[in-house]
């Protein structure tokens, strides 16, 4: 009977160490399957980035804009691209050696466009934010603006504290949205959100919002360009910069682009396009 239960004991440890080697086995080989998967992820993701880091060889680059954008990019009454920003692109573009195609977008879906390849770069009047220097890759700032607040002549509105609870209008997807929200009044507005200023500006005009919030260089361009009943208060909600944006890892692109603006900078062609459409050197020297 003693020699029947050892024989049962070995006969277990035998099958118990059996499962042990199996399992720690089994965990190995997963863990090396998963170490496997990493780094074909990683030599997938370098490859990629390889390939972005040459795109500026292309002999022609496609810039996406809002068209409606004025002064930075719009069409004019010939149904031309034209702006500020179109001026500053050709000339970059002449000095890069490479031709320059303006493609209209949705401003709404900027960074879809830009992570899918269909544009190479968004060149209009962009804001540099935290949130967008995560998921793109930014030229130096170029220009200085804010978001201010513009009211009808008339409006009981006559600083920032009167617009809580009251209907305003913004361009959806605008950096005007995050200075609004971060504002400690900004939870306490009424956003109306709108595919580009100009229709702010109307809905404004006709009563349906009681503010717009947009880019001052857009603004003062509008009510030095129309006729209008509208007027910008003291106060605004903060300063912000413009920036061009390429696809995160296209590093060639932006360091060849911005050897480019920082040579028309040098040289005076960048004021001269800013008086252009400004009056003025607005131009970012840093």
């Amino acid at each position: 009977m003693k020699k029947f239960l050892s024989l049962l004991i070995a006969v277990s440890m035998v099958f118990a160490f059996a499962g042990c080697s199996d399992s720690n086995e089994s965990n190995n080989q997963t863990e090396l399957q998963t170490e496997e998967t990493t780094q074909q992820e990683e030599s997938k993701q370098s490859e990629e980035q390889n390939e972005l880091s040459q795109s500026f060889d292309k002999d022609k680059i496609i810039i996406g804009l809002d068209e409606n954008f004025p002064p930075m990019g719009f069409r004019n009454e010939n149904n031309e691209i034209v702006g500020f920003d179109i001026d500053l692109a050709k000339e970059a573009a002449k000095r890069m050696g490479i031709t320059v195609e303006f493609q209209p977008i949705n401003w709404d879906s900027k960074e879809l466009e830009l992570d899918s390849g269909k544009v190479d770069l968004l060149w209009n009047g962009l804001t540099i934010t935290e949130g967008r220097l995560e998921n793109m890759l930014f030229t130096k700032p170029y220009l200085n603006n804010k978001q201010v607040i513009l009211v009808k002549n008339d409006s009981a509105i006559t600083k920032k504290d009167d617009l809580k609870g009251k209907p305003v209008g913004v361009q959806a997807e605008s950096s005007a949205i995050a200075a609004v929200e971060n504002d400690p009044i900004g939870q306490q507005l009424q956003l109306n959100e709108y595919s580009d200023n100009i229709l702010a500006f109307t809905d404004l005009d006709l009563g349906r919002v009681d503010a717009v919030v947009a880019d001052e260089i857009v603004v003062k361009y509008y009510l030095e360009n129309n006729d209008t009943n509208f007027k910008l208060l003291d106060e605004d909600f903060g300063d912000e910069q413009y920036g061009i944006a390429a696809k995160k890892g296209n590093e060639a692109l932006v360091n060849k682009l911005q050897a480019a603006l920082d040579e028309m900078i040098a040289d005076g062609s960048a004021a001269k396009i800013s008086d252009n459409w400004f009056g003025s050197d607005i131009i970012v020297k840093e």
